[in-house]
């Protein structure tokens, strides 16, 4: 079993500070696996993908975003399948032309597309938020997690009633166990 990344909700919060709008009220003293767990039980969506995204190192939270949403629905337009498959190729290969590719599709493709923030937020994982022909302007460190956050909860959005806790418990589980550093489940 790995070490958390972050062991308290405050050690969190401290490291990104936007994070604390993000989440919303939490008990900064508890440790960060029963926080996310608790507001996972509680079906509070917003909080735990909140928290999730932020707790894990971006290049999971990047996978962990991709499968949640492959979990969330079955099929995909063009872009949409573009843009997770440059996030995905980032996840696999974090290389430097991987991330400007995943940025370039993430800045062409709709905003209102979940898909589209997850391309985006391997995009936004490091180095320069811009073009090449422009002056480099870095990545701030909490782009990447809000990145997610958005996506999923735009996905969340779209859910039916009838299967939003089923999918949603089961992303968060999976984000459990990312953060945990235990073994991906299957889909």
């Amino acid at each position: 079993m790995g070490q958390v990344r972050f062991a308290t909700v405050q050690d969190l919060l401290q490291a990104y500070p936007m994070a604390r709008h993000d989440v919303g009220k939490a008990d900064a003293g508890k440790p960060s696996l029963d926080f996310l767990e608790q507001a996972t039980d509680a079906r509070n969506w917003h909080q735990a993908v909140s928290f999730c995204a932020y707790l894990l190192p971006r290049r999971v939270a990047v996978a962990w975003g991709c499968r949640s949403l492959r979990r969330m629905f079955d099929h995909f337009d063009a872009n949409d399948s573009r843009s997770l498959n440059f996030a995905e190729t980032w996840v696999r290969q974090s290389d430097e032309q991987s991330r400007n590719k995943a940025l370039a599709v993430g800045n062409a493709n709709d905003p209102e597309q979940p898909a589209t923030w997850l391309a985006l937020a391997a995009g936004w994982s490091g180095g320069s938020v811009v073009p090449a022909e422009f002056a480099p302007v870095e990545a701030k460190p909490d782009q990447a997690a809000r990145a997610v956050r958005a996506a999923l909860l735009i996905g969340l959005c779209r859910l039916s009633r009838d299967s939003r806790d089923r999918i949603m418990t089961a992303c968060l589980e999976d984000g459990i166990q990312l953060a945990r550093g235990e073994p991906r489940s299957a889909r």
